[in-house]
């Protein structure tokens, strides 16, 4: 390939159900030669292959629970090699895999570390990446695989590995850059190597973060996350059917609608990629001449209302003391407490002599987190009130803060709800505030209809 194509580089990245099959496979592959700039892939494992695997790195496991999932595990992956004409190097792989598999399995059984939790949660991106390079092959692209742990150190925080951005970027350029020239490499999200080579990963929803640190690396022109929708939308089009994708959005928008709970993107995605001024393509990889959103610094429309987010499973906590009317330092006594714990807070209202905290539940943990020491902790300096069964709902766009007609376009169409707690004006993105769950599909729905149709 000439020099000026290399220059030219993008990351495309397939997530789980673009990867979930043979046909999904084919239809990954197609995309990847239909576009020579596409010469770097990083794939998920599998879909359902993660839940496997993450119920094998739990403790004791029964042996024959065990032998249960790595059998389905192998079924998953053989049913896509078996459409190969000559599918003995590509099993004869996988089948080794699985014997090692077996054995991390045994010995987290035995003796349960988060060392042994990594090593076993990897085995689906291995999987996928080695049958996809396969695939490349089959539709006469030169795709390689490419063992990313090679390339992407870390420190030996399992479960959540912290990535050596430099290291990261020299091995890059010496390892990666130069197999770009005449094929197309196909590699793992998610996983890591720490400085002893120890397998990590980097927390589940890693692959996206994975394939902007490759693309911020390689100085890529370009970051595509293929899913299996047609780009982001203006809300979760499982709410309602008004909602509709969106063309091009910043940065700063995607960011907001990233944290505040669209599940399209990994919130740290767009780090490395605003780093390095990277534009991001979102689109589905089952429609992939359907369009899709662009994510980039600066996009020609600026609207009020962009997007509304919605994020589940959140707990509010309420800390009131009359200590704190013209005292100081009580905020500090009270993060103090939280940074003891490693809690970390989300949104903040404060008022004389209360002030009240949301915790972030994405995966079920905040309640588990939130344990009765905590609170014990806080009651020794105040009054302590824990709420949960509450969803935050974030309304994002842009000069939310200085636009007047705001409050009263969104709040006049959701005055029959009870509203537990507003955040406004600290962002100029979004205004958040929490409701009941039962209530949660209702006010998206009402204040889509108002905001983007009315």
């Amino acid at each position: 390939m000439s020099a000026k194509v290399i220059n030219n580089i993008t990351v495309a990245k397939f997530g789980g159900t673009s990867v979930a099959d043979y046909q999904a496979m084919l239809r990954c592959a197609d995309i990847i030669k239909n576009n020579t700039v596409n010469r770097v892939v990083v794939v998920s494992a599998s879909a359902g292959v993660t839940n496997h695997l993450v119920r094998l790195s739990q403790a004791d496991v029964p042996s024959e629970e065990r032998e249960q999932i790595i059998g389905n595990i192998a079924d998953i992956q053989y049913a896509i090699t078996q459409h190969f004409n000559k599918p003995d190097a590509i099993n004869s792989e996988i089948s080794a895999l699985l014997i090692s598999l077996r054995t991390f399995a045994d010995q987290q059984a035995s003796n349960h570390t988060m060392k042994n939790s990594d090593n076993i949660l990897s085995f689906g991106e291995q999987f996928s990446s080695r049958i996809f390079a396969q695939v490349l092959q089959t539709v006469g692209v030169n795709g390689h695989y490419f063992d990313v742990r090679q390339v992407m150190k870390t420190d030996d925080l399992y479960g959540k590995a912290q990535v050596d951005l430099s290291q990261l970027a020299a091995n890059a350029k010496t390892l990666l850059l130069p197999l770009l020239k005449d094929q197309v490499i196909v590699t793992q999200g998610f996983i890591g190597s720490d400085q002893q080579g120890n397998t990590t990963t980097l927390g589940r929803g890693g692959s996206d973060y994975s394939a902007a640190l490759l693309a911020e690396a390689i100085q890529a022109s370009n970051l595509s996350i293929w899913t299996d929708v047609v780009g982001i939308f203006t809300t979760d089009p499982r709410i309602t059917d008004q909602a509709r994708s969106i063309n091009e959005i910043s940065f700063g928008e995607a960011a907001e609608m990233a944290t505040f709970g669209a599940k399209i993107l990994h919130p740290a995605t767009l780090i490395p990629a605003m780093r390095q001024d990277i534009p991001v393509f979102v689109g589905s990889s089952k429609e992939p001449d359907a369009g899709g959103t662009r994510i980039q610094r600066n996009v020609e429309s600026s609207p009020t209302y962009r997007s509304i987010a919605l994020r589940r499973e959140q707990t509010l906590v309420t800390v009131k003391s009359p200590q704190m009317l013209h005292a100081s330092g009580f905020l500090a006594k009270v993060f103090t407490v939280l940074a003891k714990h490693q809690l970390s807070v989300d949104l903040i209202t404060t008022s004389e002599i209360s002030v009240a905290l949301t915790f972030d539940n994405p995966y079920g943990s905040t309640q588990a987190l939130l344990t009765k020491a905590v609170v014990e902790e806080l009651e020794q300096l105040c009054e302590v009130s824990v709420e949960h069964g509450l969803s935050l709902i974030a309304v994002i766009g842009n000069k939310i803060h200085g636009t007047k007609g705001v409050g009263s376009s969104i709040f006049d169409k959701v005055n029959d709800f009870n509203i537990r707690m507003i955040c406004h004006g600290a962002s100029n993105h979004n205004l958040c505030f929490l409701v009941p769950e039962a209530d949660a599909n209702q006010v998206v729905e009402r204040l889509h209809d108002t905001l983007f149709n009315g």
